[in-house]
């Protein structure tokens, strides 16, 4: 079976009253984008779904694979569309749909008929009924089963007919560009590409940031980040990524304050460097893959203290899962394998032996205070120097 066209179906942006158009809008771009490179198609949009047609020769399942990677996006249906609307046309394209669609017709079946066009002069259950004895005349092997049947054949009657039974789920979600834009701390680890997908998914357009600190960390720690960057991209579309040389802000912490506190006071100032950058960028939020409980400077306590620091408002998608529920994810959307790389950051290099659980913030004031006179200085100078690389899906 060669299909020349598609139907899109979307699910919470039906939701969304007087301004459902504008998610559809958007949506519509970001399938555009998606698909400009796979080959000529026709998108646009008509009464609670989107459709595309193909203009030229085009891989399917290249195409399906990029459908998959776009928010809003729930069911992806391959349609045969048949332009006379006429009963009889319509039942002799359904019996040669499943001919060719179905090697072997010896399945439960149904058919589910949706009339956008109320004036057709048959009703959906008509059209349901007199379809399915069609097509249990035309082949032996299929049998009508109303309440679990294996296949359901769609008909959809608009201006035109379109004839379906295969639905591939979409990554659901809300497009990308209709919720503002994010900075998410991004590291080589696997929580943080997570939340910058989860964050993504929501619509909010996003860029990130990786604190880097050489000598200490290489590289390939570094292109480990760009690589994670590029993966989460093919959903949320291009990533900003600022690279930030954190080393020496890192030292000076680390030979100023108590190494227990090291990490807690290290976190505090990457919030604070990221809400710069979130600023210049005309970001609204900061985003990070904390959950609570995983680690030392992620107990209720630390995060307290990190947090006492922002001045927008940060978001932890991850905040209530468990390690394996954020390496699903992670192995669903192909950052899995590039974040357990063995390249440590900045963050793993500095631990200490005996990093605080639960820091005060009092004593945590009076060890920054160590700090004064260039800590801010220090600040500005990795913001102004920030490298930044533009990651775009492979």
């Amino acid at each position: 079976m060669q299909y020349k066209a598609f139907m899109i179906k979307y699910a919470e942006i039906g939701t969304k009253g007087k301004n459902r158009y504008i998610f559809e809008d958007i949506l519509c771009k970001n399938i555009n984008r998606k698909l400009k490179s796979l080959g000529d198609f026709y998108i646009r949009k008509e009464q609670g779904r989107i459709f595309i047609e193909a203009k030229s020769e085009y891989d399917y399942e290249d195409t399906v694979s990029a459908l998959t990677k776009v928010f809003g996006i729930v069911g992806i249906c391959p349609v045969i569309v048949e332009e006379d609307t006429s009963f009889e046309t319509i039942r002799d394209r359904v019996i040669e749909y499943v001919d060719k669609a179905y090697d072997r017709k010896n399945f439960t079946f149904k058919v589910n008929t949706r009339r956008n066009d109320k004036s057709y002069p048959m009703t959906s259950m008509e059209v349901n009924a007199e379809l399915g004895h069609f097509l249990l005349e035309a082949y032996e092997g299929l049998a009508v089963d109303v309440h679990a049947p294996q296949e359901i054949i769609n008909v959809e009657i608009r201006k035109v007919v379109y004839i379906y039974s295969i639905n591939i789920p979409g990554p659901g979600g809300l497009p990308v560009g209709t919720n503002g834009k994010a900075m998410a701390l991004l590291s080589g680890g696997i929580d943080s590409p997570v939340a910058t997908y989860m964050i993504a998914k929501r619509g909010v357009e996003m860029e990130a940031v990786y604190f880097h600190a050489p000598p200490f960390t290489s590289e390939q720690a570094k292109q480990k980040v760009i690589d994670l960057a590029g993966i989460v991209a093919d959903y949320s579309g291009a990533i900003r990524l600022h690279v930030v040389n954190f080393a020496d802000i890192q030292m000076a912490i680390y030979d100023n304050c108590p190494h227990e506190e090291l990490t807690i006071i290290m976190k505090r100032y990457m919030i604070k460097i990221a809400e710069k950058l979130a600023a210049i960028n005309d970001c609204q939020c900061t985003v990070t893959g904390e959950s609570i409980g995983q680690v030392s400077s992620q107990t209720v306590h630390s995060l307290y203290v990190i947090n006492e620091v922002s001045t927008m408002p940060v978001f932890r998608p991850c905040i209530g899962m468990d390690k394996q529920e954020i390496v699903d994810i992670a192995e669903k959307i192909g950052t899995y394998e590039t974040s357990i790389q063995p390249y440590e950051d900045c963050c793993t290099t500095f631990v200490a032996k005996h990093p605080v659980t639960k820091p005060i913030l009092s004593a945590i004031y009076k060890s920054e205070s160590k700090l004064e006179g260039f800590i801010d200085e220090m600040l500005e100078r990795a913001v102004e120097t920030a490298e930044t690389v533009m990651c775009r899906c492979r």
